[in-house]
């Protein structure tokens, strides 16, 4: 599948990882609460975290769970998570391997919990499923966690940053640079979700979550967007692409000092 490569090495690059880590948020600690209560365990034996990334999304689970395992296809992805894990003191059960959605090597039946968190759309869908039903026990719950881009904060802000993110995927669709990257449309995971026939029960719930943020983090969001990292790989100028112009505005219009932000998540549950 020649996709596999390309939606993966989309991510790659120690600049952009790192830059992934620092500016994007973790998603909403509730929801450690709400899956836990869904899979009717106190403390998970297992959470398996699909397309973990640099971890944002794994050691959220450290302290909650008595072991957890972040399955991460690339090699820089996994660097970073791996430098964070080793720098808490309490996440020594928190590990990371290499492999796919499709393709986790754990045995039958072994997790309570698995997630993904803004990793979901860019997994094959029916082999995807297929194996998350294989890895959960029974009555064990899945969730696809999606952040809606950009945080609230700044109308003016988000106003540019939305078209600034819809121009750039115009050019880089228009020169061939995603031409084998593939996605699957995060509002059609629910309905795939159920069609699978691997989860008795699903829904969808909204969470939010509370973080700071200034010019320096909505410039640093922007650049942790994969397809943006894409047309610099490509040999695209920041001026080309407009960065001096969106830097100036966010230094406008949010300035150097922190503000509440507020991300919106959308959360699509299945309980096998």
């Amino acid at each position: 599948m020649t996709h596999l490569t390309a939606n993966v090495e989309r991510f790659t690059g120690s600049g952009y990882v790192n830059t992934y880590d620092k500016y994007r948020p973790q998603p909403p600690t509730i929801l450690i609460d709400i899956l836990t209560q869904l899979a009717q365990i106190e403390r998970p034996r297992l959470v398996v975290d699909l397309g973990s990334g640099t971890g944002l999304s794994t050691r959220i689970w450290a302290e909650r769970a008595d072991a957890v395992i972040g399955i991460e296809p690339n090699a820089d992805m996994r660097r970073i998570a791996e430098e964070q894990a080793e720098a808490m003191p309490n996440a020594k059960h928190v590990r990371y391997k290499e492999g796919y959605s499709h393709k986790t090597d754990l045995v039958d039946a072994c997790a309570d919990i698995v997630t993904c968190s803004q990793s979901l759309h860019w997994m094959e869908p029916e082999s995807t499923f297929a194996e998350i039903a294989r890895i959960l026990r029974a009555e064990g719950v899945f969730a696809a966690i999606d952040c809606d881009w950009p945080p609230t904060m700044n109308w003016q802000a988000e106003d540019a940053y939305r078209r600034f993110d819809e121009e750039r995927e115009k050019f880089g669709e228009a020169h061939g640079f995603y031409r084998d990257v593939k996605q699957w449309d995060k509002k059609g995971h629910l309905a795939r979700m159920q069609a699978s026939g691997k989860f008795r029960y699903v829904k969808e719930i909204v969470v939010h979550q509370r973080e700071l943020g200034n010019a320096e983090r909505l410039v640093g969001l922007l650049m942790s967007q994969a397809g943006l990292s894409t047309l610099l790989k490509n040999g695209m100028s920041a001026e080309e692409l407009g960065l001096p112009e969106f830097r100036a505005l966010a230094q406008r219009t949010l300035g150097d000092e922190m503000s509440p932000w507020y991300f919106h998540y959308r959360v699509r549950l299945g309980v096998k």
